[in-house]
């Protein structure tokens, strides 16, 4: 059986699906390759539902070994992030009813499309790039003060850029739901920002701290 090189995981030359296949054959080991691959998505996605970096960090490892304890369940048609983005949702609602808090999530009849208007990659000079930071240190203070459903959907959308369809699956609710809550998130930025600058550089998952969750994950497992 040909070899997988562990650090081939960054430019995702072996598929999710495969990489489990060998996973469930006994090369646990490999599992590092889907942690490392989906760690800043999932930590983008549990900072939707919880601020406080220890438990997100916790939440994290449980949705991981989680997934991994019930890796045979895994549908091979399905996508992996999808899967694991559920069992972290379920974990960090769970953390929440853990501490009292309860999440209404109904929903709030939008009829236009307002569209959030977001610059295209450019070389920026030392101002433009203080500019950008700033910038991005106010948006993300600006998602964290949305409610849960609008953060949610935000966040995996405009910046883990997870299809419409795919968050409909991933939340339980229909697309005509996810668009009335995107609409809704991006008229409550826009109310607070006068400006947006590139925003997939928000709430970044550090190398150093995606090294430590992944050393307990693979540790635990």
């Amino acid at each position: 059986m040909e070899a997988i090189n562990i650090n081939d995981f960054s430019d995702h030359q072996i598929k999710d699906a495969d990489v489990i296949k060998r996973i469930l054959s006994g090369e646990k080991e490999l599992y590092e390759i889907l942690v490392r691959r989906n760690n800043q998505r999932l930590y983008r996605v549990i900072r939707s539902y919880i601020k406080e970096e220890t438990e997100i960090e916790d939440v994290m490892q449980n949705s991981y070994i989680k997934a991994y304890n019930k890796l045979y369940q895994f549908n091979s048609d399905s996508q992996f992030s999808t899967w694991l983005i559920r069992i972290a949702i379920n974990e960090s609602l769970a953390e929440l009813k853990k501490k009292g808090k309860t999440l209404y999530l109904n929903n709030k009849d939008i009829n236009d499309d307002l569209i959030l208007e977001i610059p295209d990659h450019r070389q920026l000079n030392p101002q433009e790039k203080m500019a950008q930071t700033e910038t991005k240190y106010l948006l993300e203070n600006a998602i964290d003060q949305l409610s849960i459903k609008y953060r949610t959907v935000y966040v995996m959308k405009e910046v883990e850029e997870i299809s419409l369809k795919e968050i409909a699956t991933t939340l339980n609710i229909s697309v005509a739901n996810v668009k009335i809550r995107l609409h809704r998130s991006k008229e409550m930025l826009k109310e607070s920002l006068l400006k947006l600058t590139n925003n997939t550089d928000v709430f970044e998952f550090g190398y150093s701290r995606c090294d430590r969750v992944t050393e307990k994950v693979m540790s635990s497992i």
